[in-house]
């Protein structure tokens, strides 16, 4: 089960995670919906590229500028998060929705947990895997533990304080100035 668009739905994804005797050259992808490191989508690209049902994830020590010219062939790409206090995947996710302009589904795997999700969804990520061993039913809540927000991001264009008419001060729209 993973959080996809703020519903608990049932995840028809694999997540291919490489041992210790696996490279990225020479092992298999299995048939099906499979999320494959980024190295194995590099190394494999031409076989990988004819599947419709691929995806990729990216490790936090990656860069998400590798998949330019690949991005649309995706319709889930995954960040990694090795350890909660890793917080380099909050900007993959960004640069993936706002820089390079990848509109499918952005998933947070590893070690996600319930205090991150707002945060994660902020900077784009629509899709969660959270650790097995939490409850996903209260991790779903944590995408409404905050009503509002006062900084900008993916998902908020605007600061709150222009965003907030005072009496006597319209709002103004500094975009447009």
């Amino acid at each position: 089960m993973i959080i996809k668009n703020k519903t608990i739905v049932a995840d028809d994804w694999t997540v291919l995670r490489l041992n210790e005797q696996e490279s990225a050259e020479n092992v298999t992808v299995a048939e099906g919906k499979v999320i494959v490191p980024l190295q194995v989508w590099l190394q494999q690209r031409d076989a990988l590229q004819q599947r419709a049902e691929i995806g990729v994830w990216l490790a936090s020590a990656e860069r998400p500028e590798d998949l330019k010219g690949d991005i649309h062939k995706f319709s889930v790409i995954a960040v990694d998060f090795p350890k909660f206090s890793d917080g380099r995947g909050y900007s993959i996710a960004y640069n993936l929705r706002a820089r390079l302009g990848y509109a499918g589904e952005l998933r947070a795997i590893g070690d996600v947990l319930r205090d991150q999700l707002f945060y994660m969804q902020r900077v784009g990520f629509d899709a969660f895997a959270t650790r097995p061993d939490r409850n996903i039913e209260d991790a779903l809540k944590g995408l409404t533990d905050f009503s509002e927000v006062y900084q900008t991001s993916f998902d908020q264009k605007l600061p709150l304080f222009r965003r907030v008419q005072r009496k006597g001060n319209p709002v103004v729209d500094m975009a447009n100035e």
